[in-house]
């Protein structure tokens, strides 16, 4: 007879969770699962899927900086994938599409890229997504966390569980246009941090252009508030770092890839530039081709701070050596 998948049972389970002791608990397992409960706490996994997201990221971040030593500084990779184990069996992870069998041979997939490469998102047990949307449950849930591994730290917990630390980042960046890094400020941070960073700025300037490409004006939102654009770099961030939302457009992945390799370009008055030397293109029924969007200006930002700066532009046309 199978064990009834209750409360009791997954609060069991809690007290299974694996960490490493070598160097004093490094209790990244129960951090995780506060991270999870967050998500669904503020909702913004509503559906039992959990992508290895920058929310994620920078919630896990936020309890690891918090409620363990100085010295524990792993990223949510080794968690999300160990926590997948037999032994604790309420933690799952989906394959990308072509993927099964790298997950069936058990490879450690340890590391965010390993992670993006690979996984979809990982999803609990039927039963247990189910507790958490109650609060009651979920609340005992993460009682039972605490009671277990951090004995003493509800008072702190209290005080950051509510707080979105990746909404955040995104409001400080756009009431200050953004940021610019210098190259030791790179090196220095944790790759977990630059993947945050990153996240924040195509968001926000995704955001800013209403979800639609500057270019072709084409808006399409996904079910889960995804979206068919990009935000893009004007001035490549690795050899300018620059993140301010002037060096950003709001692209559809096509004309996103096309912006990089130089097929057209924005001149000072926002209009389009395109250089059609620069590929062949067939004329075909019931499309527009690319160089009839010559001379048609941008969609743009409602806030005339954030529109792309003249600088930028400036060096995309000049790299390209394209005649505004």
């Amino acid at each position: 007879m199978s064990e009834l998948k209750d409360l009791d049972y997954y609060s069991k389970r809690i007290k299974k969770l694996r960490v490493d002791r070598s160097r004093g608990t490094a209790p990244y397992q129960p951090l995780l699962l506060l991270a999870l409960f967050e998500l669904v706490e503020q909702e913004i996994v509503t559906d039992n899927r959990f992508p290895v997201s920058p929310e994620l990221i920078s919630i896990f971040i936020k309890y690891r900086n918090r409620l363990s030593l100085p010295k524990f500084k792993a990223d949510p990779a080794q968690p999300f994938y160990h926590m997948s184990k037999p032994k604790l069996a309420f933690w799952h992870l989906q394959p990308k599409p072509g993927h099964d069998l790298v997950v069936q041979s058990k490879s450690r997939l340890n590391t965010l890229q390993q992670l993006r490469d690979h996984i979809e998102y990982g999803f609990f047990d039927t039963e247990l997504f189910e507790l958490l949307q109650n609060p009651v449950s979920r609340n005992a849930l993460i009682a039972q966390i605490l009671q277990v591994w951090f004995p003493n730290k509800t008072e702190e917990l209290q005080k950051i569980f509510e707080v979105n630390s990746f909404e955040q980042l995104q409001l400080k960046l756009k009431e200050q246009g953004g940021a610019v890094y210098s190259v030791g400020e790179i090196k220095q941070e944790e790759d977990v941090d630059s993947f945050v960073r990153d996240a924040a700025f195509r968001r926000n300037v995704i955001a800013l252009y209403n979800q639609q490409c500057a270019f072709c004006r084409l808006r399409i939102v996904g079910r889960f508030n995804e979206d068919i654009v990009d935000g893009a770099h004007i001035k490549p961030f690795a050899t300018f770092r620059d993140n301010r939302y002037t060096n950003g457009l709001a692209l559809c992945k096509n004309h996103h890839w096309a912006f990089d390799r130089g097929w057209f370009s924005i001149d000072n008055n926002y209009k389009i530039v395109v250089s059609s030397e620069r590929f062949k293109e067939d004329a075909l029924p019931n499309t527009r081709p690319m160089r009839a969007f010559g001379g048609e200006k941008i969609a743009l930002p409602e806030q005339e701070r954030f529109f792309p700066s003249f600088e930028a532009l400036e060096w995309h046309r000049e790299y390209w050596k394209i005649a505004a």
